[in-house]
């Protein structure tokens, strides 16, 4: 099974009504060399202006952007060569990068290669340290930029200083 760790940018709070502008995605492995960035075309004329400006790129930019079919189907790819048995999805907050990765591959391609189910970060460390209360940000080497590939490598680094610190998990 291979963790990929996933961050996603949007210009709004759902899949569908608004759109992911762009993605990235990391092998967690020691060597964390193994990633996925695209950036996609919208698929709605809605838009939130304070939810685009987090990812750095005007409305204008984004329409210049790839294909979202395209983009789907080539990390599809990505997953399938790039994985050790079955695809797993983590992120720091599933919740939402979740459902634009799932909405997108179902809709886009008919299928998501990473099945039905994701994982939390966070809450994953919370369980390994045994504190509701704490976050797992401090662990991170690389800093969150806001660029997906930057923030799924720092989350990356986070899993693994957590198998590290005693978390029996299996990233080979």
């Amino acid at each position: 099974m291979s963790y990929i760790m996933v961050d996603v940018e949007t210009d709004g709070p759902t899949p569908g009504d608004y759109s992911m502008i762009c993605f990235g995605a990391i092998v967690v492995e020691p060597s964390l060399e193994k990633t996925f960035y695209r950036k996609l075309k919208p698929i709605s004329g809605k838009w939130v202006p304070e939810a685009l400006a987090v990812s750095g790129f005007s409305r204008d930019e984004t329409l210049q952007f790839d294909d979202p079919r395209t983009v789907m189907e080539q990390f599809a790819s990505w997953i399938s060569n790039n994985s050790n048995g079955r695809p797993f999805f983590i992120s720091d907050n599933n919740g939402f990068d979740w459902q634009f990765i799932n909405w997108y591959f179902h809709h886009f391609t008919g299928n998501n290669p990473f099945g039905h189910s994701s994982t939390n970060l966070g809450s994953l460390y919370k369980g390994l340290v045994k504190d509701t209360f704490t976050n797992f940000k401090h662990l991170r080497k690389t800093k969150h930029t806001h660029h997906p590939v930057d923030d799924a490598r720092g989350n990356a680094e986070a899993l693994l200083q957590m198998k590290e610190d005693g978390l029996k998990i299996s990233l080979e």
